[in-house]
C-alpha cells in the first residue's frame, strides 16, 4: 500500500485532538458497528478511528488494525494501552501487496488511504474476501486530494470487484461511499 503513503511523522499533523470536531467516530460509525463485531481499519495511522471503533465493539469485538509502516503501529499499540483498549485491538503490519490479515470482518474502514495503494483493484478484492456475507465497507478519501474523477475510478473498481454501493455517507472534508458486500 505504497504508492505515496503519508510519513508517520506528518501523521500528526490530522491526528491530533482537534480532529474530534472535524472526524467525530460515534456519527460516522454508531449505524454501523455494534458490540461484538470484528472490524477492520486499514491504514489506520495512529489509531484514531481504531481506538474509537474498539470502544463502540466492546470486550466481544475486535478491531484489526492494518498499516504499513511499523512506527505508526507502535504509536497505535502505546494509544490503546493508554485508553485501556489494547485487548480489544490487533495491530497487523501489511505488506503493498497484501492486506496481511485472514480472520473475517463484519465492517472494513478505509479512510484517506485507497488512493495511497498500489493496485486499488488488488486491494479491494481482498477487503472484498474478508468481510462476511453482507459486511460493509466505508471508504472516505480527502476532497483535497482526490479528485471527483479518481474517486468514481474507485467506485466502479470496487463494483467490479463484487461491492454494491449502499448509499454516500457525508464525512467533512472527504468523499465516502458506504459499500456491501
Amino acid at each position: 500500500m505504497a504508492q505515496h503513503v503519508c510519513p508517520w511523522w506528518l501523521a500528526y499533523t490530522f491526528d491530533n485532538p482537534l480532529r474530534r470536531f472535524l472526524h467525530r467516530p460515534a456519527e460516522i460509525f454508531d449505524s454501523h458497528l455494534q458490540e461484538g463485531m470484528t472490524v477492520l481499519d486499514l491504514g489506520c495511522g495512529m489509531g484514531y478511528f481504531s481506538i474509537a471503533m474498539a470502544g463502540i465493539v466492546g470486550d466481544s469485538g475486535q478491531v484489526i488494525s492494518v498499516d504499513l509502516q511499523e512506527k505508526m503501529l507502535a504509536i497505535l499499540k502505546k494509544r490503546a494501552i493508554k485508553a485501556g483498549l489494547a485487548n480489544r485491538i490487533a495491530p497487523v503490519q501489511c505488506t503493498e501487496e497484501n492486506v496481511g490479515v485472514t480472520e473475517k470482518a463484519d465492517f472494513a474502514l478505509a479512510f484517506w488511504m485507497v488512493h495511497e495503494t498500489p493496485s486499488q483493484k488488488r486491494f479491494l478484492s481482498q477487503v472484498f474476501a474478508l468481510l462476511k456475507e453482507s459486511g460493509k465497507m466505508l471508504i472516505a478519501e480527502p476532497r483535497m486530494h482526490v479528485t471527483v474523477t479518481d474517486f468514481e475510478k474507485t467506485l466502479d473498481l470496487a463494483t467490479r470487484v463484487g461491492f454494491k454501493e449502499i448509499s454516500c455517507p457525508k464525512v467533512r472534508w472527504s468523499r465516502a461511499v458506504l459499500l456491501q458486500k
